[in-house]
């Protein structure tokens, strides 16, 4: 078992296990389309999400990633969309869990290199699976592989791993 310990912006001395091989040993209902590295390299949180986080996670996540050196830039996302909220309304809505204050893709992030919190990951798995119903309403309302019909939505789900470029 590994011990990784994190120490950036938003975390100073936290420690996790990696308790499962990374990539592998999801949970059966869990089955993203993407994995972190390939959500960096396609644009996601306006390049700015993980840019302070880089010593924590794989060298080859960030190979090709769209990261902004300065403030988030929508630009930036696979469908030049600004599909994110700030983080002021994920606290209030309270997504967010202590162990990973950046929410859900720093969640994903560490669930993929092998870290396991059963109850959050339990949390985390439902709200992944919550975001199928865009999925659904992109299917309903675009024809089949116009990936800028509905750029918004399709961002989004691409913040969630899924890849609607194939819908």
């Amino acid at each position: 078992m590994r011990i990784i310990e994190v120490n950036d912006k938003m975390q100073r001395g936290y420690r996790y296990a990696l308790s499962a091989p990374a990539g592998a040993d999801f949970d059966p209902g869990f089955k993203p389309d993407l994995t972190p590295g390939q959500m960096l390299r396609l644009g996601v949180f306006g390049g700015k999400y993980m840019t302070d986080t880089r010593s924590e996670f794989p060298e080859e996540w960030f190979a090709g990633a769209k990261l902004s050196p300065g403030k988030r830039n929508p630009t930036l996302n696979c469908f030049g969309a600004d599909a994110s909220q700030p983080l002021s309304v994920w606290r209030a809505k309270g997504w967010i869990n202590p162990d990973d204050p950046r929410g859900w893709f720093q969640w994903y992030c560490r669930y993929y290199l092998g870290r396991r919190l059963p109850g959050e990951d339990a949390r985390q798995i439902g709200r992944w699976k919550a975001m199928r119903r865009h999925v659904a309403q992109i299917i309903s309302n675009c024809e089949r592989l116009d990936v800028w019909c509905r750029r918004r939505q399709r961002q989004a789900l691409l913040h969630w791993a899924y890849d609607s470029r194939t819908l």
